[in-house]
């Protein structure tokens, strides 16, 4: 598995799309899914131009960061957050991309007052209407965010989505499409405390759609890493 030539031809895959949709390439941010990757892969990939890395597991990423795999790239965490997690996550990484609820935003805004920094996060959104996945519903989002306004020691930075796995290409088209819009609607509003700038989605076998429909930050693991290995 040569990672730099995977690494290479994504941002030439993501110039491409990007193109199509009149945007630059360098508005979009490719973080590397490192879910089950060791700490040598993730050194690779951030020395063939990886900027941004991301774990799914809070466990697995404070292991992987003492031992120095993320150095050179920001660390986001884009897993299901567990409660009992919040405290050793939060300050350990710029971005935590999948808040869903109320009580997560109180959680990590206390733990970061604690800390005195601002926690950058993103707002998860279910936006298949999924029982099996996190995620707000889209008819609760706002509800959410006028929370979010109030706790200073957190600031939105903006929306992710995963939606349902499609069953051809270009299945999950109109989910990216509805994500952008909610993403518009929202940064109309000119919410305190909340700025749309950031829209997360898009994964190995949809990136090239999700940019089309306005993705500015996409999530790959096994476009760059191969095929997931099972955790020891």
């Amino acid at each position: 598995m040569d990672i730099g030539h995977n690494v290479r031809e994504i941002l030439r895959e993501i110039d491409e799309a990007a193109k199509r949709a009149g945007r630059s390439g360098a508005e979009i941010t490719l973080v590397a899914a490192t879910k089950t990757n060791p700490p040598e892969k993730i050194r690779e990939a951030v020395l063939a131009g990886i900027r941004d890395c991301g774990e799914n597991r809070v466990q697995e990423l404070l292991e992987k960061k003492s031992l120095g795999a993320y150095e050179g790239a920001r660390l986001h965490f884009i897993g299901h957050l567990q409660r009992n997690k919040v405290n050793r996550l939060v300050g350990e990484v710029s971005l935590i991309q999948s808040v869903d609820s109320s009580e997560l935003v109180n959680m990590i805004a206390e733990r970061a007052s604690a800390l005195g920094i601002i926690q950058d996060i993103l707002i998860e959104v279910n936006i298949g209407g999924e029982d099996a996945k996190s995620g707000v519903a889209p008819e609760k989002l706002e509800e959410l965010l006028e929370i979010c306004e109030s706790r200073r020691a957190v600031r939105v930075r903006g929306l992710m989505a995963i939606p349902p796995i499609a069953a051809a290409p270009g299945g999950n088209r109109r989910y990216f499409d509805q994500m952008h819009k909610l993403f518009i609607d929202i940064k109309a509003k000119k919410y305190d405390n909340i700025s749309m700038e950031i829209l997360s989605m898009g994964m190995s076998g949809d990136y090239e759609d999700a940019i089309l429909s306005g993705s500015n930050m996409i999530r790959l693991g096994t476009a760059i890493f191969g095929p997931r290995q099972p955790l020891r």
